[in-house]
């Protein structure tokens, strides 16, 4: 096997096609074909095979698919050492984001990035924290925000910022129910109808853990992941619900939610910064990170991210 062959193969398992490989390496796809067969004779198993889902890699598969990348990623270090590091950065970043989070550091980030680092292809996915861990696992993104710190030696988390969780409902739904003082204890807010994401996502189990140390059951009455449909189901009148400030800080400026501030315990989650320490960090992904975690740092500062405070020490002061 050589380098080409390998980069043809994660070319092929990260699209899921050989078509859509062949037309993003430019490449035939009878070679990308042909490159495949001869990687399966050298190695005598099988690498890929078509499913409903596309061209999924084999047992196999995965382990070449691992090595590859690393190996892959090695190399581009390698070139970029020899060309030297004071030379611009260049090269695909690929970042890691929640939804929620996305929504406010995405744009201006890419536009940072196209701005200071033209030869930089910031590439950014979205998803649930859990699987943005995942993907930084398994070689699929450089950079992650996450929340919470991850437990595992290979990977390597600073926290940034923390943010408050906050009760909420329609303001009628909270005079009816007599919740008018500004703070609302932690069991008298799990005794209201509640709407949450469902068991297993990150915010749903930071909730209960914090019930269960009060000694109060939580129960939901609607189970769902999107906070946009939460906030859709509370304004429909449907029960109350915990969301971070921030997600509801729009509705909340508009009139159509109020808000309490949870006591006895209070509820904060924190914001991290992750990379991997399996390979090496090229020249781009170490600037972008270093730009990911100033911009995370100044929306807290200016108030751009509503009731977020900055924990990481020194962060409080600009970058150049």
């Amino acid at each position: 096997m050589d380098l080409r062959q390998m980069r043809y193969f994660v070319a092929i398992v990260e699209h899921g096609s050989f078509s859509r490989a062949a037309e993003y390496l430019h490449v035939a796809q009878p070679a990308l074909s042909l490159h495949v067969r001869n990687m399966e004779t050298d190695l005598g198993t099988a690498l890929l095979f078509r499913s409903p889902r596309g061209v999924v890699p084999t047992e196999a598969g995965v382990i070449l698919l691992r090595h590859a990348r690393i190996m892959l990623d090695q190399v581009a270090v390698a070139e970029e050492e020899i060309r030297g590091h004071q030379r611009e950065p260049s090269g695909d970043v690929r970042l890691g984001l929640p939804a929620t989070i996305g929504q406010i550091l995405a744009v201006p980030l890419l536009t940072q990035v196209h701005t200071r680092y033209p030869k930089i292809r910031l590439r950014i996915a979205e998803a649930m924290s859990g699987y943005i861990q995942d993907w930084l696992r398994e070689g699929r993104i450089d950079l992650a925000v996450l929340y919470g710190e991850a437990s595992e030696h290979a990977i390597r988390t600073e926290a940034l910022l923390d943010e408050p969780l906050t009760f909420f409902g329609t303001p009628d739904m909270l005079k009816q129910a007599g919740l008018t003082a500004a703070d609302l204890p932690l069991a008298a807010a799990a005794d209201m109808p509640l709407i949450l994401p469902g068991e297993g996502h990150g915010l749903r189990d930071l909730i209960k853990r914090h019930a269960t140390a009060t000694g109060c059951a939580l129960t939901a009455v609607i189970d769902v992941d999107s906070y946009q449909n939460i906030k859709d189901l509370v304004l429909e009148g449907l029960g109350f619900s915990i969301l971070p400030q921030n997600a509801i800080a729009a509705e909340v400026a508009e009139g159509k939610l109020a808000s309490r501030r949870l006591t006895q315990p209070s509820i904060r989650r924190t914001v991290h910064l992750a990379y991997s320490t399996d390979k090496p960090m090229t020249n781009a992904v170490a600037v972008v990170r270093t730009l990911a975690r100033a911009m995370l740092c100044d929306l807290a500062r200016t108030g751009r991210w509503s009731g977020a405070d900055i924990v990481m020490p020194g962060a409080d002061e600009k970058d150049d």
